[in-house]
């Protein structure tokens, strides 16, 4: 049937009648992904407007608590509102988790990080103090970047923005930075240099200092610690800013529950003290900091096992310290006061309130007197506000009890807020061609519009008249201040609910695309198989179409996507029963049967790890990544165990690669590429000997074995990548097409497994040999089915179900390798095994070998097996590379239907709870793996079929 088909496929030569649709399908992939990616991860439209102190005079609001008129200025220097603090220090402790914050009594159980800031509690339990923590709700995604940005914008950043994280572009819409300069402020920063490029042209002064290096503990803080008190003593600036990255980079790399964390907290702990003092001994009458605010706070939390970027409780949940260095005149009434009190461990009253930090910047910016950042949907925060607010009426009677008077200063800046919300929402629909709907405008017009209509014809009135008594003026206060409540509130929550713009035209016709390509490769495919023997791949071929279609549909469940990797081995482990069935049927291949049951078993075993380092401890969270060392702690016998077993895995993987070089056909461009393999495996060993424990000797000094030998490692890797590039220059004819097909896939996956395996560390040989062990069982077992008795195959059609096997048991190593598709699975310490210093390029590569090595990189490379492993009757090169051809589509065809249901699920639950957190992350991690998986289709396309001749 190979030879009928042959005229039809004249047209093109060479190997690329058989590649083509390899490449075609990338194209359409690239195409598909890019309309559905421009469709779903839109950023709201930033608007290029900035909000200026004139803008009061449309307002209906009292300008200044001095003057009744809408004079555009005043002689105090203030403008939207009479500034309450002249100075401002804030400190970002990034990645800071409430508990680190909030005593241990407010929590179940007592853990070992907790109580470490001992100065923020004891400061905020004071009597008369003026100091408050909050416990502060973050919007996902929790990654620095959107943070900061929705810190100083008062707006909610996108997912879009996790991509910009390790290259963030400047702010172009207004911002708290850009009025704080706009009016005169001097800003002064230091620590993470994302906010220099974030605004790069605003600071007065900045000390950056690179962030990225997660393995760096000190130098961010460091830089901070130099610069920090020294500035406290300065008169050139007005807002100091200070962000520290300490404690971040140990969760990342050790996590919570480690003694780096705790060191951590411990030094911070003594800084802020340092500080606090500082600012306290100069806040006299006259002194440089008499009216000065410190303002300790996270931009997110963090899990326990150190990462962040999801809508998880524990990253959301950061703390706010908010302290004033006078004692505050007002006094908050009860019914804002959102505050809970419990004794610590010491017996002091701690009372913690709440806030949103999308409140931050209109807090800020009406404490300083400048005008709200025109994009901002947040609410001046109560608490907050009075813990700097003074003593200060509306021309109202000086009998007003402090409460009174708090409550007029801040009815009148609700005011200005709910304004300046109201002003931004009409322009911003008003130039948005997909924003809030019709029904969400109408409700929002109508509540702006009651509390409007009360603040004109009752408040207004009562806050002018100076005769108005407290029994008048109370309830309207309280009235009014509910009703701009109500107001905010309700912009926060559409906005929360529907901010994120999706154009579902480009959505639809990314997927319209993607199906395009799925018929496509199902037409390629069949291009090859003949019609007299189709009806024999449909029985146990018919298990892998089931198999595909169930773990393609589970992704339209967020149970079924968090625990994917489960579904995936129970998949594997059916295919692997039908097998057995197959092999005690026809009496043989029993033991590669029952060792691939074993096997799955195995993959459960490490996919369980894997989900307890998720969800319980950090104690998995090493600079390389092992759950091997992790799950024997505490046993010493075990430990010592674990930490040779790997080497001596490794060892026999050397020895194995040997015995293979010794043979015959291997030729010198191989067989030296495969020995160099040897070589790097030895290397490694040599890497890991100084963070073994249990050995006492050292081959190499520490620096040389922990970053010049990787280097090296890398360096003979791409050596090799190269010679097997360019080896087919130096192939023997006389090799038949199937032997010279296995060796060059040894000479590939040799020349790729030494880096996968050292950026997998110590788990790395293990998952290596059980990957070995999984695929040499799936080629045999590939067999069970043939021909009476083993006779070989005469169809040119590759076996469905082969192909499903090992896409699958390719998914179940991702998970075995300790990852899963959220952006807290990714191993950032693996990104710097080698190097010290964060250089983008090199540490993305790095980090996708680490992530996609064993689940993408050698399946993908590896699939030649299958081919060259068949019994079959026909051996012509023509028959075997359509088979490879249609091998490789086949395995695209799962990864592309699999993708594509993940997809769909994403565009289903766009409005779904958990889009940020969960649906979007996946469908990143989906995307990528399909681009990946086309990219090295191709290049093994090039690379496996540059023998295509006419057979003679």
């Amino acid at each position: 049937m190979a030879r009928k088909m042959e005229p039809r496929r004249k047209s093109l030569s060479g190997k690329w009648q058989y590649i083509w649709p390899m490449w075609l399908t990338l194209l359409l992939h690239v195409l598909a992904i890019f309309l559905f990616t421009r469709g779903f991860l839109l950023t709201r439209n930033e608007l290029p407007y900035y909000s200026n102190c004139a803008d009061i005079s449309q307002s209906p609001c009292l300008f200044s608590s001095d003057h009744l008129n809408r004079t555009t200025n005043s002689s105090n220097g203030s403008c939207w509102t009479k500034p309450a603090i002249t100075r401002l220090v804030i400190i970002v402790l990034d990645a800071l988790r409430f508990d680190f914050v909030a005593p241990s009594s407010f929590f179940p159980e007592a853990k070992p990080w907790m109580d470490k800031l001992q100065v923020l509690k004891m400061v905020s339990s004071r009597n008369g103090s003026s100091a408050r923590i909050f416990k502060a709700f973050a919007d996902p995604p929790t990654t620095s970047l959107q943070r900061l940005k929705g810190l100083t914008t008062g707006g909610l950043p996108t997912f879009v923005d996790v991509g910009n994280s390790f290259g963030a572009p400047a702010i172009v819409e207004d911002n708290l930075i850009h009025q704080l300069v706009q009016n005169g402020k001097k800003v002064l920063m230091m620590g993470d240099d994302t906010w220099t490029q974030l605004f790069p042209h605003h600071f007065e002064r900045s000390y950056p200092y690179p962030s990225f290096n997660v393995k760096d503990l000190d130098t961010v803080d460091n830089g901070c610690i130099d610069h920090l008190i020294p500035s406290l003593y300065e008169e050139d600036w007005d807002v100091l800013i200070s962000h520290f990255l300490g404690v971040d980079h140990a969760g990342h790399i050790f996590g919570v529950d480690s003694n780096p964390m705790i060191e951590k907290l411990k030094q911070y702990n003594n800084i802020l003290e340092r500080v606090i003092e500082e600012l306290e001994s100069q806040s006299g009458p006259g002194g440089l900091h008499e009216n000065t605010m410190l303002i300790v706070m996270g931009d997110h939390g963090q899990t326990l096992n150190g990462d962040h970027g999801g809508g998880g409780a524990e990253e959301v949940e950061t703390a706010v310290f908010a302290m004033n260095f006078r004692k505050p005149a007002s006094s908050i009434p009860p019914e804002f006061d959102s505050s809970t009190c419990r004794l610590d461990m010491d017996g002091n009253n701690v009372c913690i309130s709440s806030m949103q930090q999308l409140d931050f910047a209109a807090t800020i910016s009406a404490l300083i007197g400048i005008p709200f950042p025109y994009g901002s949907i947040g609410r001046i925060n109560p608490e907050l506000y009075a813990l700097g607010a003074r003593r200060w009426g509306l021309g109202a009677s000086r009998e007003l009890s402090e409460s009174h008077v708090w409550m007029q200063n801040y009815a009148n800046v609700l005011c200005v807020n709910s304004w300046q919300v109201k002003r931004y929402i009409d322009v911003y629909s008003a130039s948005s061609a997909v924003g809030f709907s019709s029904d969400d405008l109408s409700r929002i017009a109508s509540t702006y519009a009651q509390a409007e209509s009360h603040w004109l014809h009752s408040t207004r009135k009562l806050l002018l008249d100076s005769k108005s008594g407290s029994d008048a003026i109370l309830p309207t206060l309280k009235g009014q201040i509910d009703e701009y409540f109500n107001f905010l509130a309700t912009v926060a929550e559409l906005a929360r609910l529907k901010w994120t713009e999706f154009d579902l035209k480009l959505m639809i016709s990314g997927i319209l695309i993607l199906f395009v390509s799925i018929i496509f490769q199902i037409l390629a495919i069949l291009r090859g198989m003949p019609l007299a023997g189709a009806s024999g791949i449909f029985s146990i071929s018919t298990l892998a179409y089931v198999l595909l279609a169930i773990r393609a549909c589970s992704f339209l469940s967020n149970s079924y996507i968090l625990e994917e990797g489960k579904v995936a081995n129970f998949l594997l482990a059916t295919s692997g029963i039908v097998m057995l069935r197959y092999a005690v049927v026809k009496e043989k291949l029993l033991a590669e049967s029952l060792g691939f049951l074993l096997l799955c078993m195995f993959c459960q075993f490490s996919i369980e790890v894997g989900l307890t380092k998720q969800a319980a401890t950090s104690a998995f969270m090493k600079e390389h990544t092992s759950w091997i060392l992790n799950i024997t702690s505490g046993f010493p016998v075990w430990e010592y165990v674990a930490e040779v077993v790997p080497m001596l895995i490794l060892i026999l993987l050397a020895f194995l690669l040997y015995k293979a070089t010794n043979r015959s056909s291997f030729k010198w461009p191989w067989k030296y590429t495969i020995r160099s393999t040897i070589l790097s495996y030895m290397l490694i060993l040599v890497h890991w000997i100084p963070d073994c424990n249990s050995i006492g000797f050292v081959l190499v000094p520490e620096s040389i074995g922990r970053n010049y030998i990787p280097r090296i490692i890398y360096g003979i890797s791409l050596g090799q990548l190269l010679l097997v590039s360019f080896g087919g220059l130096f192939e023997d004819s006389y090799l038949d097409c199937k032997k010279n097909l296995i060796i060059k896939t040894m000479a590939m996956l040799s020349a790729w497994s030494p880096t996968v395996i050292l950026l997998a560390g110590k788990q790395g040989p293990l998952i290596a040999f059980a990957s070995i062990i999984g695929g040499y069982c799936i080629l045999r077992m590939g067999n069970t089915e043939g021909g009476a008795k083993g006779r070989p195959s005469s169809s040119s059609a590759i076996d469905p179900f082969r192909v499903m096997q090992w896409s699958l048991f390719a998914v179940s190593l991702f998970f075995c390798s300790g990852h899963w598709c959220a952006f807290d699975g990714l191993r950032y310490g693996a990104a710097f095994v080698g190097f010290e210093e964060f250089v983008l390029v090199r540490q993305a590569i790095l980090l996708t070998i680490d992530t996609f090595g064993f689940s993408i990189i050698l399946p993908v490379l590896g699939l030649p097996f299958l081919v060259a492993t068949m019994k079959q009757a026909n051996q012509t090169k023509d028959f075997i590379y359509m088979q490879l051809s249609q091998a490789y589509i086949m395995y695209g065809l799962s990864t592309a239907i699999t993708t594509t249901f993940a997809i769909l699920c994403v565009t289903i639950q766009r409005r779904h709870l958990m889009v940020w957190g969960l649906f979007a992350p996946k469908f990143v991690f989906d995307v990528v793996g399909l681009v990946l998986t086309d990219i090295f289709t191709c290049w093994a396309s090039l690379y496996y079929f540059d023998q295509v001749k006419d057979d003679q």
